[in-house]
């Protein structure tokens, strides 16, 4: 009942201090969720885009709602401002932190790398490789599709045995079929279930 009466109250520590900084963290969240949502959008998840629509309108109307009550407070435009700028940065932070959908990777090889193509076969990477004639003579192309959580590791290999090469990254919505990396974990117990069902 105190804090309530405490808010009611308008209490100038509450309107120059707590609700700018429940307006700043507020829209944080919010943003942060409008950039999922666009995310999930983009990839085509039909199920998590409606839900996290819902709740970066919920909590936007609630942020707004409480800066018309306090018009002659600038530092709620200035919280609101900032969330805003902060959610995003939150947004794509958390974007890489799931690393959501695949990516097709685009290697072009302008010399002989056996190694490096030995070496993406070995790691389990599906891989599809062309001839091709490039501005300064015969290249190899090298496609492959991958999960966004490992995008990091194919690019090191590539790195390593390979660093003069050129390769481009880029999002894909869907993927039908196709050859991709299995976690070794789960090839090892696959293999033990197989050699179990044969004793």
């Amino acid at each position: 009942m105190v804090i309530l009466n405490f808010l009611a109250n308008d209490a100038p520590i509450f309107t120059w201090f707590i609700l700018p900084v429940l307006i700043f963290c507020s829209r944080i969240f919010d943003q942060s969720v409008g950039t999922l949502r666009m995310i999930f959008v983009a990839k085509g998840y039909k199920s998590l885009a409606p839900l996290f629509a819902f709740f970066e309108s919920l909590i936007w109307l609630v942020v707004i709602g409480e800066i018309f009550k306090h018009l002659d407070n600038p530092l709620c435009y200035i919280a609101y401002a900032g969330g805003y700028a902060m959610g995003n940065y939150v947004g794509m932070l958390l974007d890489e932190r799931l690393s959501l959908g695949n990516v097709i990777i685009r290697v072009i090889l302008n010399v002989e790398t056996q190694d490096l193509i030995d070496q993406l076969k070995a790691a389990n990477y599906g891989l599809t490789l062309l001839d091709a004639e490039g501005g300064k003579g015969k290249v190899k192309v090298v496609f492959s599709i991958v999960k966004r959580s490992e995008v990091k590791d194919f690019v090191g290999i590539i790195n390593k045995f390979s660093p003069q090469s050129f390769y481009t990254i880029e999002e894909i919505r869907s993927v039908n079929k196709g050859v991709f990396r299995t976690d070794s974990r789960k090839q090892f117990l696959n293999m033990n279930m197989m050699i179990k069902k044969h004793k």
